[in-house]
């Protein structure tokens, strides 16, 4: 019987490669596979368009385009967990935080992964779920992941304690023990934070070689104006 429903879902697979429609022909092998495994046939070519629709849009920067096409492939693929990381992304991105939220955690518990919880922990401080924001930290810290989804961690949290004035916690969380050649792009947004954390704390020496270190690593960082602007007011 296993082996029957596994032959199904491939000629499921295999049907919607055919007939792949739009946006959906830009759709890796592996997403349209596992949205066939889990989407009744007669909606996976529809599911497959919209998926598609959105995820180009995403790329575009047309995150209300995405969003509609990300709802409407929920509506026919709701166990899909690209479909909901689709649906999730889009509205974080439009600042819609509670569907962000809700479609994001759901991506977590079908996908198993923990790739999107720093945005989980940014659209929780959105909605000024601050115990929350500490909770999924927590949560993170304790399930682990890749380097750049913990640093990313560490950026949103570090952020929200200098929101919260824990400037003292905020330092201690992202300032580097070392400052080494070729970071990563992950370790710049931790100096970022770092060097905030440090100028308003009055600490501007620390601040400028964290700054320096950004700017050298990458001239064209965003948001060096105002970092700049939050160390001149610091303590010499």
């Amino acid at each position: 019987m296993g082996n029957q429903s596994a032959s199904a879902e491939s000629r499921d697979a295999a049907k919607a490669r055919r007939d792949l429609k739009g946006a959906a022909v830009d759709l890796p092998r592996w997403v349209i596979d596992d949205l066939s495994r889990v989407t009744p046939r007669e909606r996976i070519s529809d599911a497959l368009t919209e998926l598609g629709t959105a995820s180009n849009a995403m790329i575009e920067g047309r995150y209300k385009v995405a969003l509609r096409a990300a709802r409407k492939a929920k509506d026919l693929a709701p166990r899909d967990a690209t479909v909901r990381e689709t649906l999730g992304l889009a509205a974080y991105r439009t600042g819609d935080w509670q569907t962000a939220l809700q479609e994001l955690r759901a991506y977590r518990r079908i996908a198993g992964e923990a790739t999107h919880m720093p945005i989980e922990m940014d659209t929780l401080r959105a909605l000024g779920r601050a115990e929350d924001v500490t909770k999924t930290w927590q949560e993170l810290q304790s399930l682990g992941g890749a380097p750049a989804v913990l640093k990313e961690g560490v950026v949103v949290y570090a952020s929200f304690l200098i929101d919260e004035g824990r400037l003292d916690e905020a330092r201690v969380l992202a300032s580097p023990q070392s400052v080494k050649p070729n970071p990563y792009p992950a370790d710049l947004r931790v100096w970022y934070v770092a060097a905030r954390a440090n100028a308003l704390s009055g600490d501007a020496k620390t601040a400028r070689r964290l700054r320096d270190a950004i700017m050298i690593a990458d001239p064209a960082f965003p948001g060096m104006d105002d970092l700049e602007t939050t160390i001149s007011k610091a303590t010499p």
